[in-house]
């Protein structure tokens, strides 16, 4: 058994053999000549090639429109804009006229020069998969050679990439998932995935070379974890997990449209935590309220360069646009700890989780923290939108923050541009230091969320993500629910609402522990929000509030949730 680590694309479990597709159609020019009596019925014969092209494509376009919505299908709309320019046509034909080539040989030419272009020109290289995906179709059509996906049954397509055109192909009666080499988790092959509902694990680097033919595949498209010839025992497990998210989706339908309120009528708000805009249609499939902890790590990461604020706010605006007035809350860049920005060569620390990160990196390197802010508040104007500054320690740092939003505020009415003057500023409490002078923290901004990953990782001084200590890894600790009573104290006593989020928010029994402890919102995985309502709702909020004092009395993390799972319904 062998375990490859990769992208999460798209959530689900698959197993089946092993289908691997190697793609290698422009490698090779070969330059197949033709009599000069013959140019024009090879350029009909190319034209006919792109007008079956198109009509398939189209297709392909009215199917994914109707299997997944119209957004997803608009994808389709570039292909079709490619193979209507007249521009891109005309060399091809020129090339069978002057060289007297074969039509595939002429798009073989062409696309092997357009390679060259591609290198040199970044809207190209972000679009060239598509491109390759559309000239291939163009190929197929010409040499009338079948290329779709084989329809056998239990396959795992394993792949250096997929093109959009080939995802949308995949009879999800006989493919029970894929794997390829690269992709990220917002190329527009991942994001038909998700959206047919297809298990997909990404960017697992070796897999072509470590996955042979036939090899028995168990693929979790929720960790982003490729199992090779896995056990029985690793089988059952990973079934389990499946029957258990299914359990959770019958619960969507029933509970999404229902308010979040204790059977005494105390309103709890359930928001969602992101990545990327393209999650969005989770939030809204598990009747988030709003997004409590939008992270925007994704704009600086993987890339050489930083983004533009124009790119940033059209980023913003997409959320916006699916969410309307619901609040928004969007965490500052965090950068550290496990995150880093290829473009900015930091000094080398041996403990970057206690090292240049979070808000630390934002008052350090103003200019890019500058043209976040500025980004954050031109969308403001449109949208419901929030201030989170993360990592914060001292109240120092939440002055210095609060000055940079105010020089970005200026430099925009300078140019005459609109922004919500009135924007809302939090700050995350996940360290004890800041959790220990909330009460000073809770003066300075308008609302608290805390940060519970965190604050345990520095209360109970263990490293999150190593596994051999996770047996420490204890939520309950009588030392983490102090802190969070005494911040949540502390926000009530100056005014300001305080919420949650983090991996104590998603579990049901902690997350009534934590509304009776007087959390006002909690921020989880959009897909942990069925299960939280459903316990919520089934519950007193005066019976959370005696079960949340009698708590505090424990000594240990143990006793605290064996104690939640007796006197919570």
């Amino acid at each position: 058994m062998k375990k490859l680590k990769g992208f999460g694309a798209s959530p689900g479990i698959g197993i089946g053999k092993a289908e691997k597709i190697i793609s290698d159609t422009f490698s090779v020019y070969e330059g197949k000549k033709i009599h000069s009596s013959k140019v024009e019925e090879e350029i009909k014969r190319f034209y006919d090639g792109i007008k079956r092209t198109q009509e398939e494509i189209l297709k392909i376009k009215q199917a994914t429109e109707k299997l997944a919505g119209k957004e997803y299908s608009e994808i389709f709309s570039f292909h079709i804009s490619i193979l209507q320019d007249k521009n891109l046509i005309e060399k091809i034909e020129k090339i069978i006229k002057e060289e007297k080539v074969s039509a595939e040989s002429a798009l073989k030419k062409f696309v092997i020069n357009l390679n060259r272009d591609i290198s040199e020109s970044k809207f190209l290289k972000e679009r060239k998969k598509e491109l390759l995906d559309i000239f291939e179709q163009i190929l197929i059509n010409l040499t009338n050679k079948d290329e779709e996906i084989k329809l056998l049954k239990n396959k795992i397509i394993v792949a250096n990439d997929l093109s959009p055109t080939q995802t949308v192909s995949i009879n999800k009666k006989y493919i029970k998932g894929f794997v390829t080499s690269i992709g990220t988790e917002t190329s527009h092959t991942v994001i038909i995935a998700k959206a047919l509902e297809i298990p997909a694990v990404v960017g697992v680097e070796n897999a072509m070379e470590v996955i042979k033919e036939n090899d028995t595949l168990l693929i979790d498209g929720y960790e982003g974890i490729v199992i090779v010839n896995p056990t029985p025992s690793e089988i059952e497990k990973r079934k389990l997990k499946e029957k258990k998210i299914a359990q959770i989706k019958k619960k969507i339908y029933i509970l999404k449209n229902l308010e979040t309120s204790t059977l005494d009528k105390k309103k709890v708000e359930l928001y969602a935590n992101i990545e990327l805009p393209e999650e969005i249609e989770s939030v809204i499939k598990y009747g988030a309220e709003g997004i409590g902890l939008f992270r925007t790590e994704y704009l600086y990461l993987k890339r050489k360069d930083l983004p533009s604020e124009e790119e940033q706010f059209l980023s913003y605006m997409k959320i916006i646009e699916k969410m309307g007035k619901k609040p928004i809350i969007i965490r500052t860049i965090d950068v550290g700890g496990d995150k880093f920005i290829s473009s900015f060569k930091g000094p080398e620390e041996l403990n970057s989780f206690l090292g240049l990160r979070g808000i630390r990196f934002c008052l350090v390197k103003k200019e890019i923290f500058l043209t976040q802010l500025k980004a954050i508040l031109r969308a403001s104007y449109y949208g419901n939108l929030k201030i989170m500054f993360p990592m914060i320690t001292t109240k120092e740092e939440v002055i210095e923050a609060k000055k940079i939003v105010e020089i970005a505020k200026q430099e925009l009415r300078e140019k005459g541009i609109k922004f919500n003057d009135n924007i809302e500023i939090g700050i995350m409490i996940e360290t004890p230091s800041a959790a220990l002078i909330s009460d000073e923290l809770s003066k300075e901004v308008n609302f608290f969320s805390i940060g519970s990953n965190d604050l345990i990782q520095y209360t109970l001084a263990i490293d999150r993500v190593n596994e051999k200590l996770s047996y420490l890894y204890k939520p309950c600790h009588p030392s983490i629910l102090k802190l969070i009573k005494l911040t949540i104290e502390n926000a009530k006593k100056n005014n300001i609402k305080v919420g949650i989020c983090g991996e104590m928010a998603s579990i049901p029994e902690i997350a009534c522990l934590l509304v009776g402890m007087g959390i006002d919102e909690l921020s989880m995985a959009p897909v942990a929000i069925p299960n939280v309502k459903e316990k919520i709702i089934k519950n007193y909020y005066e019976k959370m509030k005696e079960v949340a004092e009698k708590s505090l009395n424990f000594n240990s993390h143990e006793k605290i949730i064996e104690f939640l799972k007796e006197s919570l319904n």
